[in-house]
């Protein structure tokens, strides 16, 4: 491996009360490489995913996304929050697909994909739909553009979820568990897509 890796975690902890939920998580994700993280309910996995998208701030150590921290940074030997510009910089560069999908129930699953990159990226409206439309047609959805949430199986909601994820464009994706909420039969169709 040459250079910083993609992604490096450096003794990561997090705790909720009593509960240690990371004891010191060191991870290092090249570019390209995929990794799983395997275990029972409740062992982390979600904390862990949040915390590297600093949804949830760890209690101790850094985690860096090309060499760069996110969220939390050093200063004179001290672990200090970064500013929230920082961090929501660093985000852009981190999709992340949840398990219970987070789609806007009153955007159509083009609007969904849409709204994030005008609203985050900036881009126009005509781009932000023109990127869209790939996605979708990336993901199987093409002739679900128009459809709204209500109307679309468990399993096309995951794939608009990931089509936004890669609309935004970024360096590194998190999927939280995202074949957990779904059916045996739709299981095979996400997978399929990720």
């Amino acid at each position: 491996m040459t250079g910083a890796p993609l992604l490096s975690l450096e003794g990561l902890v997090k705790s909720f009360g009593a509960v240690r939920a990371l004891r010191g998580v060191d991870l290092m994700v090249s570019l390209g490489e995929v990794i799983c993280i395997i275990g029972p309910s409740g062992c982390g996995k979600t904390t862990l995913l949040r915390c590297i998208n600093f949804l949830e701030e760890a209690d101790e150590g850094y985690v860096y996304l090309d060499g760069k921290p996110i969220g939390m940074c050093k200063v004179s030997g001290r672990r200090r929050r970064d500013s929230e510009a920082n961090i929501n910089r660093m985000r852009r560069s981190v999709g992340m697909v949840f398990q219970e999908f987070n789609v806007w129930p009153h955007l159509t699953a083009l609007g969904n994909v849409i709204t994030p990159q005008v609203t985050v990226l900036g881009r126009s409206q005509c781009e932000a739909e023109r990127c869209a439309s790939e996605m979708l047609t990336r993901v199987g959805l093409d002739d679900k553009a128009n459809s709204f949430p209500s109307e679309l199986s468990g399993g096309q909601l995951q794939r608009v979820a990931i089509a936004r994820a890669l609309a935004m464009e970024p360096r590194l994706t998190l999927f939280d568990e995202p074949t957990s909420a779904l059916d045996p039969e739709l299981v095979f169709e996400v997978i399929t897509v990720m």
